[in-house]
């Protein structure tokens, strides 16, 4: 209770001063600012530029206007800052409308605009909507699949410009806790989430990453790098392999090419600068690059404690494009993440309250990828795309446990270093308006050095369970084919195909959808994929010592976990901004490897993080199914909202052959997002923003006592795996704003409530070798926190 009324303090504390350097930022008399907003109009299959395009300012008077030039690039001068509409036209294309074009005086506003060539003949009249929002940018994925703005999303509550704690907003998606940003698609584990960057797979982009998961504790990317993305949470098409539950396809935006420019942000989480601009006047060419540094003891100092110990991270991310007249486009883009945590016991045995505060740990977790993607033009139809990746994570864990005499005793360690070399190459071709063809491969070399050890205080022996170090390889290829028969149908077919060759395990994968519009507002979708996953490398190096004292591999022949996803969706536009989106799903998983053993219940579907090291077989099963509904309002009147509500269940079988819930079968989760935009005089505006999220606990399993005494630690009854679920998990997040345009800078000042009722969630019980007793823990509660943007 102390805690909590201390923690309260500190918030009004916290408020108190963002609404005095909000009222600081009042009394100066308004004038129209403006700001130039640059692009490109592209075909939207063959990614050629568009000349001769208009570019029109929709509402403003008078007109402000261009057209393309030969490179399809355009240039508007002088449009007012705020929230504005533009049109593109183009012969032969459908016209294009973007809504809601954020225009900042601090910064030029940059669009890559693509186009779709229209397929009704030119004595045909249509009518048809503005524009499709919820459509991604991916042509060829029209079911589970909607495109990530940054623009909007970075306007929710509490997300703290995380893409993955954004996407908890979104149909299907649960977060996995408050700590940590990992997701689950619908009833999946996290490790089934594929991360892709400017077309290649790329590892984990999360700080505090452990293997074995697709998440972390918060996002190296910052969404100053990240432009328009799709995220998809099944049956995608069929350029995506190795992943079972969803897709995060992210795209870099460019640098301003032609004037220097600078963001600083300042938190409570740390420090981001970017900065972007030419490499010369006469040159279009660009670099963009961010960098964070942070510590979260501030946080700590001020009541609100997030982690243990001292913990830091630090990252780097950039974007260098050099455009040529003949061989190309050449892009070299990376990132880089550095993060770690100590903890120090305090050598004093009455101030541990718990087993836990007896123990010295080092943690910490490296992220990198540096790639080079090079594009070409062959002909007006046809362009080739081929990237150059390398990529790595280390990941380790030193812990030591204080005797009576507070020494410090080896308990445990683990260190696992993974290292990609990655090479794919995608070739597009546009036959007509109706026809399109892509078709690639990617090839993957993986080199790995894991170990893993830890003390038996039963023997008082230390045991190796993992100590491994070598390379394996994987191959994919793939091809798709875009149909779209008329303004009413567009099929879509392709096939992908997945080989690791240590083991030779092989998968061939159809993957087929379908749209039909009934009219301009209205559309249902079908779509069919069959996926697989490879295992996490350290479950095929997991050894089992023989009786004789030598080691086997056990798991070295293990295949791939697969599934068949089907789904069924509707959509209907109620009008240009609000729409109604439903979808119902099935996926039946197979050939999932699971323990061997007919008395085990366990399974890879309800992995969290980390190798397992039981010996496995293909030769369980999962289900998932549900129903999900989307009411959603595009920025309208300053003012937009998200409802999306699903109902599902996610169940496994493994070699005990009893269907159980997997860890992750909530059962039910709603979010509601929503913001409104208060306009006080033409160049500042005040933002009021709230999202609330209630989902079903996840499952967890009871805590056997009378094994957790004898042996120190947390036990379980692994007969009952999964046969309890935690009660139900309620957030509710606040978000208040003001941004403030000035002749050459925009500044934000914003302050952000995790929790702002301090609603307490339980996270889990543990068994306390220190006092013997179960106990409970909880996600964070109340946090603040406070933020300082300038753009200029």
């Amino acid at each position: 209770m102390v805690k909590q009324t201390n923690q309260m303090k500190n918030l009004f504390r916290t408020i108190a001063l963002t609404i005095l350097l909000m009222n600081f930022t009042f009394g100066v008399k308004a004038q129209t600012l403006t700001q130039t907003v640059r692009g490109t109009v592209t075909d939207k299959v063959s990614k050629t530029p568009l000349p001769g395009a208009t570019v029109v300012v929709l509402n403003i008077n008078p007109v402000i206007g261009a057209t393309t030039d030969a490179d399809g690039y355009f240039k508007l001068s002088y449009v007012p800052v705020g929230n504005q509409a533009i049109k593109i036209t183009f012969v032969g294309y459908k016209e294009f409308i973007l809504s809601n074009v954020v225009v900042n005086s601090g910064k030029e506003t940059m669009l890559t605009i693509p186009m779709e060539e229209d397929i009704i003949t030119m004595d045909a009249v249509v009518i048809r909507p503005d524009i499709e929002k919820n459509k991604p940018l991916n042509d060829m994925a029209v079911v589970s699949a909607r495109t990530f703005s940054v623009e909007e999303t970075r306007k929710f509550a509490a997300a703290l410009n995380d893409p993955l704690r954004m996407v908890t907003s979104f149909a299907g998606v649960v977060g996995a806790g408050d700590t940590n940003n990992s997701i689950s698609i619908r009833g999946n584990s996290p490790y089934g989430l594929l991360w892709r960057m400017e077309g290649v797979d790329i590892p984990n982009p999360n700080h505090f990453s452990n293997v074995g998961t697709s998440g972390g504790g918060i996002s190296i990317l910052s969404t100053q790098m990240i432009t328009n993305s799709d995220f998809m949470t099944g049956a995608f098409p069929a350029e995506y392999g190795n992943a079972l539950a969803g897709v995060f396809d992210l795209n870099l935006r460019r640098g301003n090419n032609e004037k220097r420019e600078y963001t600083v942000q300042a938190s409570m989480l740390g420090t981001d600068i970017a900065v972007e601009g030419p490499f010369s006047k006469n040159y279009r060419g660009s670099y963009l690059i961010n960098y964070r540094y942070s510590t979260l003891s501030i946080l700590n100092n001020l009541g609100v404690k997030v982690t243990d110990g001292v913990t830091n991270y630090q990252d780097l991310s950039y974007n260098f494009y050099f455009p040529t007249k003949k061989a190309g486009n050449f892009s070299l883009f990376g990132f880089g993440g550095l993060s770690d945590q100590r903890v120090n016991a305090k050598e004093d045995s009455t101030q541990w309250e718990t087993e836990s505060d007896r123990f010295n740990s080092l943690y910490h977790s490296n992220t990198g990828a540096a790639g080079l993607k090079h594009t070409l033009t062959l002909n007006p139809k046809t362009y080739v795309q081929s990237s150059f990746l390398l990529s790595g994570n280390d990941n380790g864990d030193d812990e030591q446990k204080l005797d009576k005499n507070y020494k410090p005793r080896f308990y445990a360690m683990q260190k696992f270093v993974n290292k990609k070399v990655t090479f794919s190459s995608v070739w597009n071709h546009k036959i007509n308006a109706q026809h399109s063809i892509r078709s690639g491969m990617y090839l993957n070399r993986y080199y790995f050095s894991l170990q893993q050890r830890e003390l038996n205080e039963e023997t008082n022996r230390v045991e190796e369970h993992l100590n491994a170090s070598g390379s394996v390889a994987t191959l994919q290829l793939f091809s798709q084919w875009n149909f779209h028969a008329s303004e009413r149908w567009t099929f879509n077919a392709g096939v992908h195909y997945l080989q690791l060759f240590s083991n030779s395990s092989k998968s061939v994968e159809p993957r087929a959808s379908v749209k039909y519009n009934l009219n301009e507002q209205r559309s249902i979708s079908v779509g069919y994929g069959l996926h697989s996953q490879m295992q996490t490398v350290g479950i095929y190096e997991a050894q089992v010592q023989q009786a004789d004292g030598s080691f086997i591999k056990t798991n070295k022949d293990v295949g791939f976990n697969k599934a068949h996803h089907f789904v069924l969706g509707y959509d209907q536009s109620i009008n240009k901004y609000l729409r109604v989106k439903a979808e119902t799903y099935y996926q039946h998983l197979y050939n999932v490897a699971v323990k061997n053993d007919i008395s085990s219940p366990v399974s890879t579907l309800s992995s969290v993080e980390g190798y397992m090291i039981d010996p496995l077989v293909n030769k369980g099963y999962g289900r998932n199914y549900g129903v999900e509904l989307t009411i959603e309002q595009f920025l309208h009147n300053n003012l937009y909202f998200l409802l999306s509500t699903s109902v599902f269940t996610s169940e496994y079988k493994a070699l005990d052959n009893v269907w159980r819930n997997t860890r992750f079968n909530a059962g039910h989760g709603m979010s509601f997002t929503a913001g409104k935009d208060f306009l006080w005089n033409k160049n500042r505006v005040f933002g009021l923003n709230i999202r609330t999220i209630w989902t079903g606990g996840f499952r967890t399993t009871p805590i056997d006592i009378n094994a957790s005494i004898q042996a120190h630690e947390t036990k379980y009854f692994e007969s009952q795996m999964y046969t309890i679920q935690l009660p139900d998990y309620f957030r509710a997040d606040l978000r208040v704003s003001l941004k403030r345009n000035r002749t050459r800078t925009t500044t934000t000042l914003a302050l952000d409530l995790m929790n702002a009722t301090n609603h307490q969630n339980l996270g889990g019980q543990y068994f306390d070798p220190q006092s013997g007793k179960i106990k409970s823990w909880y996600q964070l509660g109340l946090l603040p926190v406070i933020s300082y943007r300038i753009e200029f």
